[in-house]
């Protein structure tokens, strides 16, 4: 009977030390799709730093967001979080999303229609943008990617003459140093965007933000989803509380996250701004890395992600 007790009570501390640590200090996360390649690969699993941003308190419907400890979120970090698009009151059980932040609370974003950010302002280097090439040319552009090993580069769309895939920037760069100057790829950005271009302001915590006619849906869900406001757009207007508004003024701060792969529009695009509270922590490294038809990618266990 004592060895029994013994092996339980091994067994009930090992537990409860694995649960403290995937509580309170890392926890594993499965990348589910293509929209951080080339930083993170498909199926790739990776540790989050639940320390990076301080501790986010557990049973936030208790008592309230706490966090303890940790720093800043700094621009260009890659994001765990939970979804903020879900309505579900307690905002640690929503789905967890991953993300790189390009907007931090009070920044200012030159944004298109889409709510894409714009080319000339800065990206990760592994970022993906979307580029064109005529369909005559699908062979000889499967032979040079071959060539210079760049993979992940399926085919995402068409129209009557082009296809569509999916490069980063140094990706593109060896596909026109290949090409010898005569670079028949060319990036698929809608050619009026910059006239399009609109000054998109990350709501920071106590700042009034001004309210246009392509802003309001997108300040009216957030007032909505994470203020707790009765917020509504009537005849063109928004009303917060029953009153018509020109400016919000915000009691969090805010992030804006965009996918590495730019066809990939599962981030702020869709889903909007992301509040601190759903903030899980900073994406660490890499601990397991399988690609389904070559097997192991053993140089990037132990990477850290960036």
């Amino acid at each position: 009977m004592k060895k029994a007790g013994k092996v339980i009570g091994t067994v009930a501390g090992v537990a409860l030390i694995v649960v403290l640590l995937r509580s309170c200090v890392a926890t594993s996360y499965l990348i589910p799709s293509a929209g951080m390649e080339n930083s993170l690969y498909q199926g790739e699993r990776i540790l989050v730093n639940k320390w990076s941003y301080g501790l986010r308190l557990p049973f936030m419907n208790l008592w309230g967001y706490h966090r303890w400890g940790g720093g800043p979120v700094k621009r260009e970090d890659i994001l765990v979080f939970n979804n903020p698009a879900n309505r579900q009151t307690d905002i640690s059980r929503r789905e967890v999303f991953i993300s790189r932040c390009i907007g931090l609370p009070g920044d200012t974003l030159l944004v298109d229609s889409f709510f894409t950010a714009l080319p000339g302002q800065q990206y990760a280097p592994d970022q993906k943008f979307v580029y064109a090439y005529p369909k005559a040319k699908e062979r000889q552009l499967d032979t040079l990617l071959a060539t210079l090993s760049i993979r992940h580069a399926e085919r995402m769309g068409e129209d009557s003459l082009h296809y569509l895939r999916s490069f980063s920037r140094y990706e593109y760069y060896l596909l026109e140093q290949a090409l010898y100057g005569h670079c028949w790829i060319q990036p698929a950005t809608r050619p009026d965007s910059l006239q399009e271009a609109r000054a998109l302001i990350v709501p920071k915590k106590g700042r009034a933000v001004r309210v246009y006619p392509w802003n309001r849906v997108l300040l009216c869900n957030t007032l909505v989803l994470h203020e707790h406001r009765n917020a509504k757009i009537q005849n063109d207007t928004l009303y917060v509380d029953g009153r018509p508004v020109q400016h919000c003024v915000f009691t969090k701060d805010y992030y804006w996250v965009a996918s590495n792969n730019a066809a990939n529009v599962s981030d702020s695009r869709l889903f909007g701004f992301v509040p601190e509270d759903h903030l899980i922590g900073r994406a660490s490294v890499i601990w397991f890395s399988r690609d389904k038809e070559s097997g192991m990618r053993w140089e990037r266990i132990g990477k850290a992600v960036r």
